[in-house]
């Protein structure tokens, strides 16, 4: 699937969840993270970013899409990474 992550965290906690979600997904902005994840990592992280939060002031976002094909990202100003700028 692809996804795309926004987070609003306490700022202390700000590193942990960049690290989290960079194990998986692509950084495009901060704390917004974008790409294509399997079922199982998708669980594996979000369980991470589970142990990571306080409910009180802490909050995840996840847009999820069954498949890119109607999926169209467009940016205007400072260009960021894309997760298709990642070449393995």
């Amino acid at each position: 699937m692809f996804i795309i992550l926004v987070y609003d965290v306490n700022e202390k906690k700000v590193n942990k969840y960049h690290k989290a979600c960079k194990k998986y997904l692509t950084w495009v902005q901060n704390s917004v993270f974008e790409g294509e994840i399997s079922e199982a990592n998708y669980r594996i992280l979000m369980d991470e970013l589970k142990s990571l939060m306080d409910e009180q002031q802490d909050s995840v976002l996840v847009y999820k899409f069954r498949t890119k094909k109607y999926f169209e990202r467009e940016s205007i100003g400072i260009p960021k990474p894309s997760h298709e700028d990642i070449f393995f």
